[in-house]
């Protein structure tokens, strides 16, 4: 977009020529409390005081990272209860395959088409786009793809598969959520085959489809829980989280399976901390539902074909790839960021900060609609 900015704050970017725009992508699903958050940039400050880096990740003990581990797991299910930090998303994604075949003893992974899990050699080896991942072939061997939402072949997660690795809801994929009676197929074929099952929350997670996290809505729980983005406030940070169990391969045959330098990085973890405090005390799952209900009820227009998704992770479908970069175009002249996913060129993504007030809310949306309808 070639913004160049200057500062942030709540739901505003600033630009050095003076412009504000709403922030109406948080970020990419990053900055859900807004942006430079009070009780995160205290706790950053707070902690950047005391001591930055001190030790590669695991060998000297850091309350940063005890502490928001303790506070993560508390929120979580019994067999969700070790944390991993990393620094991002595509890493999380990258330590829970490693688990998953150390677990398992297999090598074989399933995952679906138009799935997003990163840009790094074993993400992009699930990850179910072929323009992305033909360049850089070949990835890792025995992945297979099926379709989301569809019980065919479904038969391919046999006594094989290491890991069946999906988002509850597709990102990238069009914001497409998971059908219910679907995912609990794939849990129960999960069991029966001893696999385990991968959820990569790292968009939908920490409130933004209106549950803390998106597998508490559809009552299926992973083996592996997957994080990132919105989880520091805005600072660099990552997880994977499973059982005790699982992790116990980790420590063995080498003692050290998987080092991060900077993961769990105490300023992040303090960030984080201070982030999931906060989410803990405010009403957001309900600020999530307010958010749909009013995108839902203000966008309806000639030329927007679907509104797609739940909470505040919603996506506008309209009807082809020119109108909808004119859109985009006419509402960044406007101040207002949006933009499309990677594996659609006809949906505009709709994630709002859960910050952002009613008034303003409603008034971006009016600016959208007339947008839509000025290219309708």
């Amino acid at each position: 977009m070639g913004l160049e900015i200057e500062s942030a704050e709540g739901p505003f970017i600033y630009t050095k020529d003076g412009k504000r725009y709403v922030d109406f992508i948080s970020g990419i699903a990053v900055s859900s409390l807004g942006h430079r958050h009070p009780a995160v940039t205290k706790a950053v400050k707070k902690q950047v005081d005391r001591h930055l880096h001190v030790m590669v990740y695991g060998e000297f003990i850091q309350d940063p990272q005890s502490n928001y581990a303790h506070l993560l797991t508390s929120q979580l299910p019994e067999n969700l209860d070790r944390v991993y930090f990393v620094n991002s998303g595509t890493e999380a994604n990258e330590g829970a395959l490693k688990l998953a075949k150390k677990f398992t003893g297999r090598h074989k992974f399933v995952a679906f088409r138009n799935g997003y899990h990163g840009d790094t050699q074993g993400s992009l080896s699930v990850t179910g786009r072929d323009v992305y991942r033909d360049p850089y072939l070949p990835l890792l061997p025995d992945v297979h793809f099926l379709e989301f939402n569809s019980n065919e072949e479904l038969d391919t997660i046999d006594e094989k598969t290491a890991a069946v690795i999906m988002e509850p809801i597709q990102g990238e994929g069009g914001i497409i959520p998971a059908d219910k009676k679907w995912l609990r197929e794939i849990r129960e074929r999960c069991n029966n085959a001893g696999t385990l099952l991968i959820f990569d929350e790292i968009q939908t997670g920490f409130y933004r489809t209106g549950s803390l996290f998106a597998f508490q809505d559809y009552d299926v729980v992973p083996d592996i829980l997957c994080l990132a983005k919105a989880m520091a406030g805005g600072m660099p940070l990552g997880a994977f989280v499973s059982s005790s169990e699982i992790f116990d391969v980790f420590r063995h045959d080498p003692p050290l399976n998987h080092v991060t330098t900077f993961g769990g990085h105490p300023v992040s973890c303090a960030a984080a901390h201070a982030t999931l405090s906060e989410l803990l005390k405010g009403n957001y799952a309900s600020r999530a539902g307010r958010i749909e209900t009013t995108v839902r009820k203000v966008l309806q227009a000639e030329g927007i074909v679907e509104i797609r998704g739940k909470g505040a992770m919603l996506g506008m479908e309209l009807e082809n790839k020119d109108m909808t970069r004119k859109v985009v175009s006419d509402c960044l002249e406007k101040g207002i960021i949006l933009g499309w996913t990677l594996h659609s060129d006809t949906l505009v993504r709709l994630a709002p900060p859960l910050i952002i007030e009613t008034k303003l809310l409603k008034d971006t949306l009016e600016d959208i609609l007339d947008s839509v309808k000025k290219f309708s």
